[in-house]
């Protein structure tokens, strides 16, 4: 019998210690099947932020490095300077990527460092007590704002993917989500094109990852889908906003092209 889906090589063996309903599992799935559709076990270098995804190195069997709070793309600059044929990507969370490392992610893509940054946006901070993030959608409750994200006191949502894609050293950036198995398999896609990027030496890319937090959202898993569907892609539309690659102009299957 033909054997048509399995582990991949490089997700070990393991439980994962998320929150029922998370999909940082999914986003560790599809990163360990990209790392093997490229063959990069031997040569990838992850930089987990700190964050849920501060584990990386229990669940991904690759070299990792671990980041001070909000210099992920610090770190992997210097890493894919001293070793500029590995193969860097840094794993972070809304509020080490979009609050406190802000800066770095920033002139990390303007100057073009051929690095990956994988994003994981659950809206809220999830590790340290359900704070409000700079991703946390208006009118959302949390710990911090227990009336709701107000724009006049609280500012805006930040919309990573939009405010990097015009930066002249970005190659590719793209927004996905991971609550239903169609949208997993162009997640899948646009992490790959991503990949593609750093290969080719163009640049620095980006995927934005729309996922779950059933903890801090107060929500049952199920719950969770439908609130992405209904307040969550309205915020935060899926697609890519930038690709230079030679196949920027074929079909993805991913919204918002």
């Amino acid at each position: 019998m033909q054997k048509v889906f399995a582990r991949p090589a490089t997700l070990r063996e393991t439980g994962f210690h998320f929150c029922p309903g998370c999909h940082h599992g999914i986003a560790h799935r599809l990163l360990c099947e990209t790392l093997d559709h490229f063959d990069l076990q031997e040569k990838a270098i992850g930089v987990p932020g700190v964050g849920c995804g501060v584990f990386l190195y229990d669940y991904v069997a690759i070299d990792t490095c671990e980041a001070p709070h909000g210099r992920a793309t610090a770190v992997a600059t210097g890493i894919k300077r001293v070793l500029p044929e590995h193969f860097v990507f840094t794993y972070q969370g809304d509020g080490d990527l979009a609050a406190i490392g802000i800066a770095e992610v920033i002139h990390t893509a303007n100057r073009g460092e051929n690095v990956t940054v994988l994003f994981i946006n659950n809206s809220v901070y999830g590790m340290t007590g359900g704070q409000m993030a700079p991703t946390t959608l208006l009118g959302q409750r949390t710990t911090t704002s227990p009336s709701g994200r107000d724009h006049h006191n609280d500012g805006y949502p930040l919309r990573m993917t939009e405010m990097l894609a015009p930066l002249e050293g970005v190659a590719f950036a793209a927004r996905v989500c991971l609550h239903t198995p169609a949208h997993v398999k162009k997640a899948r896609r646009a992490l790959q094109r991503a990949f593609e990027a750093q290969l080719d030496k163009r640049g620095f890319s980006f995927v934005e990852f729309l996922s779950a937090c059933p903890t801090n959202w107060g929500l049952a898993p199920q719950q969770c889908i439908k609130h992405i569907d209904e307040k969550v892609l309205p915020a935060f539309p899926p697609g890519i906003y930038k690709d230079t690659g030679a196949g920027a102009g074929q079909d993805t299957g991913t919204e918002g092209e």
